[in-house]
């Protein structure tokens, strides 16, 4: 600049500086530091949303006022609201009327109730494994949490590294987690694209030529993002297989009671390999069945050969906890812990249940009636034959992107839908966008 524009000099004062940073200085320039260092992340390249989170995000900035998120697997009531359980309400309300009750840190494997009511929901209180003392159990960050903990505990002790086999298609997470422990996946055969439905024989070749001892992956109940389970002879003929290979089955539980609306129903898969003597690790959720998204209440179970081996292995579990998020939240564990140790509580939460699973049946039903009342091209009753959360809707991604441009409608672009977005005042108008795009794109 010229001189006229030029910053007038610095005091004297603000020129001078302390001789302990004139020597730091020196020392940098002889060690060939620049005086201008780059930025160290400079280079970094933004990452890809997440599939989920990314959709719903695109929503919220929609202005259009009739839009529709179906993205998103929490559930809602038929205003399209959150939905907060009157017994997670009245649970709260006890808790802080406790006086006894403190803030202080869980130990690391979390609420020594919180652990013991779990194992009793997810493998019923006369289990076999639960009497002798064989499984161990630490308190995690809900599903994804438990996942990672169990994944990390296998890649640590797991006598062979092998593959994790996990379904196609699957929830996202799944093997995104599974990788950060350092496994391999492969898929095996699940959803049948052509009937809409499962593709057992498939899943059982696929299963059956995976090498021996390897990990298989299982949802529980309520299959993300298919909607579709094995029947009760199909588990049973799954167990079979999976013995016979010599495999190890890892259980992702996060929709018991959700499903059918039953809770042992729901948790019957779990407890039919516990009975056959399956050592197996379980990671289990609150999220959905206790509305308890945002608190992180879960657990990762082992189901070991020995009450000796459960020992050392919680304290195994411990150590890898104990770097990775030190212990788990407290508050979410306390509701669930009160809920199911109190008779009436534990009533109603059961009542809740089944209202929440009765009225995703009820939108299912409606929309399929309302795609049959269109004549919109094609077979729509795998809507009403699938369970949970979720439906898995056929779609192709173009048809979802049609559904997300043109008619404000977010849902992913594997055609997953959360029927929990779905109610009386949009039913119709979703049934009249899907309608729309199939003929289309016919």
């Amino acid at each position: 600049p010229s001189p006229a524009f030029a910053a007038p000099p610095p005091p004297a004062a603000a020129r001078a500086q302390p001789p302990a940073m004139e020597k730091a200085k020196r020392r940098l320039t002889n060690l060939g530091v620049p005086a201008a260092m780059k930025a160290f992340f400079e280079d970094v390249e933004q990452a890809p949303p997440d599939a989920v989170f990314g959709i719903k995000n695109m929503y919220s900035k929609d202005t259009d006022p009739n839009k529709i998120n179906l993205s998103v697997g929490a559930y809602r009531d038929n205003e399209g609201k959150p939905y907060m359980l009157d017994v997670v309400k009245r649970a709260e309300e006890l808790l802080v009327k406790d006086t006894k009750r403190n803030k202080e840190y869980l130990g690391i494997d979390g609420h020594a109730g919180f652990r013991k009511v779990s194992q009793e929901l997810i493998f019923g209180q006369e289990a076999k494994s639960l009497r002798e003392g064989r499984v161990c159990t630490a308190q995690c960050l809900s599903g994804t949490g438990s996942l990672r903990v169990g994944f990390e505990f296998l890649a640590q002790f797991f006598p062979r590294r092998t593959c994790v086999y996990s379904s196609n298609p699957t929830w996202g997470n799944q093997n995104t987690v599974a990788s950060k422990a350092g496994f391999q996946f492969k898929s095996y055969r699940y959803w049948d694209a052509k009937r809409r439905g499962l593709d057992f024989d498939g899943m059982v070749q696929d299963i059956q030529a995976a090498p021996s001892g390897s990990i298989i992956l299982l949802h529980a109940c309520a299959h993300n993002p298919t909607g579709i389970d094995p029947s009760p002879q199909q588990w049973q003929t799954l167990a079979k297989v999976i013995r016979e290979r010599n495999h190890f089955p890892f259980f992702d539980a996060a929709y018991q009671g959700f499903a059918t609306g039953d809770l042992d129903n729901d948790a019957s898969a779990i407890r039919m390999f516990e009975g056959l003597g399956f050592q197996m690790l379980v990671a289990q959720s609150y999220a959905k069945n206790f509305g308890l998204y945002g608190e992180r209440a879960g657990c990762v179970h082992i189901v070991a050969p020995s009450a000796e081996s459960a020992k050392n292995l919680s304290s195994h579990l411990k150590r890898i906890i104990r770097p990775m998020y030190s212990n788990p939240p407290k508050h979410g564990a306390e509701i669930v812990t009160l809920v199911l140790k109190t008779p009436e509580l534990f009533k109603r939460w059961k009542e809740e249940i089944k209202i929440m699973s009765s009225r995703i049946i009820a939108m299912r039903k409606a929309l399929r009636d309302e795609l049959v009342r269109l004549k919109t091209p094609g077979n729509w009753d795998h809507i009403v034959s699938q369970i949970g959360m979720f439906s898995f809707t056929g779609l192709n991604r173009k048809q979802c992107e049609l559904l997300i441009n043109e008619h404000h409608v977010y849902l992913l672009y594997n055609g997953r839908i959360s029927m929990a977005g779905l109610n009386t005042s949009n039913v119709a108008r979703f049934a009249k966008a899907v309608d729309a795009v199939v003929r289309a794109t016919a």
